[in-house]
Order: C-alpha cells, then sequence, then structure tokens
C-alpha cells in the first residue's frame, strides 16, 4: 500500500471491565444507540435492472444481454454464470440487482416485498455460512449485507412495523452472518476493507450489537491515513478508484453520523484533500487522466472542492493554487493552466508522469509512464483498464508495455520501486528525472522535458543490461487516430479530418539511427500490442509507436509534438560546449532545448 498509517485520535474504550486505547474514528459512543442506520441506497438501487426484470428473476450487467436466473419464483441458480466473468458472477451474489424491487416494497408494494424476500431468502439457504470458498459471494458480502439491511428496513416500512416480525427471523441471523464474516475475514486498508467496514457498522447499528461497531469504528480509524495519505492521494493507485474513495468515505461518515457518532475531523480532512487531488488528475477534457484501473469516464463534480473546477472545466467552482503538483504516492499531475479568458480550461495541455512505490492494489506497472493531452485532444494515452475475466489481456494491461515507457520486452517486469531523483519547475518547462530497475540486471533513467508555446513532450532514456537485450520506448496513442512510419527517425498519428496530428520523432543523440528503430504496432494479438479499453467491456485497436534498439546500453532520445494537421515540424541540433541543444521549430514556433554534460534536459530558449 501506498499510505502509511499515521498516529490516530484515541479514545478510551470500557472493555471487561478494563481500559484499553483503541484507534478510532468515533468520538460519541454513548449517542450511538439513539441514531439509525438509514438505508444506504447506492447499494441496492441498480437502474439497469428494472422492477419488471427483478420481479422475472432476470439479471442484467454491464453490457451483457439480460439473463434469467430463477424459476420466476425467487429460486435463483446461484451457480449461474452464464459469460465466465467474474465480476458478471459477483454481482449477481451482490443482491443489488433485486434493488428496485425493494425499494416498491418500501413504497408499499406487496408483490415486490414477497419476491425480493424470497430471493434473499434463497441466497441465504443456498449459501450457508461461511461462503468463503465461493469468490464472488466472498467478494460480494459487504454489498449483500447493505442489500440485506435495505431490505430488512423495506420489510418494516411496508408491514408498518416497529419490530421485525418472527416470520423474518431468518434476516436477522442472515446479518448476523454476515458480520461475523466480514470481521473474520476484514479486506484491510482498502476500499473493500473500507466498504465492509461501513456495512458492518451498519449491521452493528441496526441489531444494537456494539461489538460490531467498535470493530469497524477501530477499523475505519485505522484505514483513513492508509487510504488517503497526508497529500490527499490513495493507496489504490487508481485515478478512478481516487474517485470512488472519495464517495466511500463520505458514505462512512454518514454512516457514522446517523447511528449518532462523530466522525472527527481525519476524514474530513483527507477527503478534502483527496478532492484537490482529483482535480490534479483531471485532463482539459474534463476526463479523470486514466491511471491504473481506471475506465475513460469524466471527472466527478464535487461541488465547493477544485474537483467542481476541473469536473466544469473553469465554468464553476476555484481552481487549485498549484500548475504542477507532485505527490510522494507516485504521481507528478502538470498543465500549462486552468484556464484564463485568453486560453479556455479545455485548449490547455496537461500531463501525468508516474513513479513511486511498488505497484499493489489497483495500480499497474506503469512506471516513469506519461499520459498528455493538447490542442483539445488525448495525445499520449494509457491503454487502460480490461477488467478481470480474460487473463491474457489482464495480464497486458497490468504490464510495461501497455504504458508510455522504455521496456525490456523479453525480461521480467520486477515490479520496481521508483525514484523521482530531479525536478524543476518552470513557466515556460517543466524537467523531472526518474530511476528504477525494471528488470533484472537492468538500471533505467528517464528524463522528462515538458516545454509550453510550442506543446512538446520530451524524454530521454537511458537503459544499460548486464547481457544485451531488446529495448523499446512505447508510445500509445487515442484509438482514433492511425499512426504510420515516416523512415527511422518519425511516425505520425493522425484522424481523417481532424485538425491536430501528432508527430513522434527519436533523434540520433548519440550514435545513427539503426533500420527497423522505429515501427508501429496497431491492434496485434501476437504478441498483444496496440489496443485500448476505455472501458472493461469495450476494446479498441490503437497505434502504438515503437522507438527500439538493442545492445547493453542503449539511450532514446524522443519527440512527441502535437501540430496543426498541415503544420510542419522541423529540428536542428548543434553543441553549446558540452550542452547537446535541438532547435525546434513546430509551425512557427520556435523553442530550443538541450541536454547537458550531467544530463539534465533544460529550455534554452
Amino acid at each position: 500500500m501506498l499510505g502509511r498509517a499515521a498516529s490516530l485520535a484515541l479514545v478510551m474504550a470500557i472493555t471487561g471491565g478494563s481500559v484499553v486505547s483503541v484507534p478510532a474514528v468515533a468520538v460519541s459512543t454513548a449517542a450511538a444507540a439513539k441514531g439509525h442506520y438509514a438505508c444506504p441506497g447506492y447499494s441496492t438501487i441498480d437502474d439497469a435492472v428494472p422492477l419488471s426484470s427483478v420481479m422475472k428473476d432476470t439479471f442484467v450487467w454491464s453490457k451483457f444481454k439480460p439473463t434469467k436466473v430463477g424459476n420466476g419464483k425467487g429460486n435463483i441458480n446461484w451457480k449461474a454464470n452464464p459469460y465466465k466473468n467474474p465480476s458478471w458472477y459477483m454481482w449477481l451474489h451482490s443482491l443489488r440487482w433485486i434493488g428496485q424491487g425493494i425499494t416498491a416494497a418500501s413504497a408499499g408494494n406487496k408483490a415486490a416485498l414477497a419476491h425480493v424476500t424470497a430471493i434473499a431468502k434463497d441466497w441465504v439457504k443456498d449459501n450457508p455460512y461461511s461462503w468463503k470458498a465461493n469468490p464472488a459471494a466472498h467478494e460480494a458480502t459487504m454489498h449483500r449485507t447493505n442489500v440485506l439491511l435495505c431490505l430488512r428496513e423495506a420489510v418494516l416500512k411496508n408491514l408498518g412495523a416497529t419490530k421485525l416480525p418472527k416470520s423474518y427471523a431468518w434476516l436477522d441471523a442472515a446479518l448476523v452472518n454476515h458480520a461475523r464474516f466480514m470481521t473474520a475475514n476484514w479486506g484491510g486498508k482498502g476500499n473493500h476493507g473500507t466498504d465492509e467496514s461501513i456495512a458492518l457498522f451498519g449491521v452493528g447499528c441496526t441489531l444494537n450489537r456494539g461489538d460490531f461497531k467498535k470493530t469497524a469504528q477501530t477499523r475505519l480509524g485505522t484505514a483513513i491515513t492508509t487510504a488517503i495519505d497526508a497529500q490527499g492521494a490513495t493507496n489504490e493507485q487508481s485515478t478512478g478508484y481516487a474517485q470512488f474513495n472519495y464517495n466511500l468515505w463520505g458514505r462512512a461518515a454518514k454512516a457514522l453520523q446517523d447511528c449518532g457518532v462523530d466522525p472527527g475531523k481525519t476524514i474530513r480532512t483527507r477527503r478534502t484533500l483527496l478532492a484537490t487531488f482529483i482535480a490534479h488528475a483531471t485532463a482539459p477534457s474534463g476526463m479523470i487522466q486514466q491511471l491504473g484501473d481506471t475506465e475513460y469516464v469524466r471527472t466527478d463534480s464535487i461541488p465547493g472542492t477544485p474537483a467542481e473546477y476541473a469536473a466544469t472545466q473553469g465554468r464553476s467552482g476555484k481552481a487549485p493554487k498549484d500548475r504542477v503538483k507532485i505527490y510522494s504516492a507516485g504521481y507528478v499531475f502538470g498543465r500549462s493552466g486552468w484556464g484564463s479568458s485568453a486560453t479556455p480550461f479545455a485548449a490547455e495541455s496537461a500531463y501525468s508522469l508516474r513513479f513511486g512505490p511498488k505497484r499493489v492494489l489497483h495500480g499497474h506497472s506503469d512506471h516513469t509512464s506519461i499520459t498528455y493531452q493538447a490542442r483539445g485532444r488525448d495525445i499520449l494515452s494509457d491503454a487502460g483498464y480490461s477488467g478481470y475475466a480474460d487473463p491474457a489481456w489482464r495480464s497486458w494491461v497490468l504490464g510495461p508495455s501497455a504504458h508510455n515507457e522504455m521496456v525490456t520486452p523479453k525480461l521480467a517486469d520486477t515490479n520496481p520501486i521508483t525514484k523521482l531523483t530531479r525536478s524543476r519547475v518552470r513557466g515556460n518547462a517543466d524537467f523531472f528525472e526518474l530511476t528504477d530497475a525494471p528488470a533484472a540486471g537492468v538500471t533505467r533513467t528517464r528524463g522528462v522535458l515538458i516545454l509550453r508555446k510550442p506543446d512538446v513532450v520530451v524524454t530521454l532514456d537511458r537503459a544499460s543490461a548486464k547481457t544485451a537485450q531488446q529495448f523499446q520506448t512505447l508510445w500509445h496513442l487515442p484509438s482514433d487516430q492511425r499512426a504510420t512510419v515516416s523512415g527511422r527517425a518519425a511516425a505520425v498519428a493522425k484522424q481523417s479530418g481532424d485538425k491536430t496530428r501528432t508527430v513522434l520523432i527519436q533523434l540520433p543523440y548519440k550514435g545513427a539511427l539503426p533500420a527497423g528503430s522505429t515501427l508501429v504496432k496497431t491492434g496485434q494479438t501476437k504478441p498483444i500490442q496496440g489496443w485500448h479499453f476505455p472501458h472493461i467491456t469495450t476494446r479498441k485497436a490503437a497505434s502504438t509507436v515503437v522507438f527500439a534498439r538493442a545492445g547493453k546500453s542503449v539511450t532514446i532520445l524522443s519527440l512527441i509534438v502535437p501540430v496543426r494537421a498541415n503544420g510542419k515540424v522541423t529540428y536542428k541540433t548543434r553543441m553549446s560546449g558540452t550542452t547537446y541543444v535541438v532547435d525546434l521549430n513546430v509551425d512557427g514556433v520556435r523553442a530550443s532545448f538541450g541536454i547537458t554534460g550531467g544530463g539534465s534536459l533544460v529550455r534554452v530558449s
């Protein structure tokens, strides 16, 4: 995990006649019994499964066809998995798909109450405690717990009762078993464990079980400073899960408050920091940077935070104060600006750069990788998020070859720690240097220079190995463009009719370019290369430009230049003392950068 648990507020709890200190977010336990854990509607209502489908035992999830999984009377085949998809199967066991039935039951629909009761009771009968051997039932426990809590509330509302009838004793027994399961099988300090703690607390509050509440509060207290660190980055290594965590911890605070427990200041403070992280992780298009297990989605607008400004592309809210933000969890987010009267938000350029601790949780092997947007479009993309259904695609998406970095394709990834060794932020150029050991016997250094006016990405990749190896610097392009090779030194990516094309150049720095040094892979399956997953159920062919070398020690100097469709890109090289200087002309806009004798990338003019 990326985060590190900081010192936690301690409250004094009386246990077995002795006083002990336990970490917790609660400071008002005396009020807890007076509260009420309201049905968390987010956990049950699934608009994709209408009431008519629920009443017919028809399950609907994602883009898969609706599937009849029962006999129409609530007797469900809990082993059904026609698409052989672990996510489909897990959400079947979550029971969230019966949410519209629970909503109808809460509003007085007797038939809906009878039917969702039959489905839930059937799950309990067919999946006796402990269901740990079934990965789907195990993974879905927290979600199913909330559904059962909501069902319990619906029963009381539908019957106009304040106490659960004896005929529903099985429901409380099932909730106790779910709480026992989550107590014994905590998912830890990531989002799974937090979701479990919220559900566990809900059972404790609903059934007045102080032991369940105390365990949940303790776990939430230990998790918050790991889940969201002191800068606001999450331990999930995914920008998509950063958004999820913001909402998740909001739900945690509400669950505590609803049961009369003061959540304290830490959750609120860390969520505020996380909202700023989300703003920095937003591209000029208003989409979240697709890093780690993240789908291509818009940034959530969080009112009153910098994320509102980013999500609305500057139409409302207040921008973060920093143009470039470095997070010790392993992220650099930068941009040309946050929008102004002269340059609208959507017209700014932006980038992300990854480094930091080893890959964990929902992270990918993307260290040193860059994403980049300019001229109102994506220029360098991540390969995206494939889900978990197909191991081959999952392995590729997780691996280095699905990211914009230098790789050694014949060697196994060692999941390195990557250090940010140097950085320099200036008004017209940002410089960063990263170092690591990505494979056995291999060391790698990447220098990155982001220019503005003109918008250009410069990378200097240097690597050495104990034995001769293939080295490739990969550039993944958006799926709406197609790239073609233009000689040994360049490739051009464009979309028919678009106003922008991207010129990718490798300069003959420290030696002539060999034949075959520039390649393009699009929609290749053996081995997999040249794809983009905007969503877990959608895979699109996308061009990947490969700058290739072989040897024990290699250097690859790359330029990524977005330009008008008819714009020209030219360059000249020269020496200035010990500095190698490149003079660029990008569609009439001139800039010069240099590589110093010490290996730094600097803007000269």
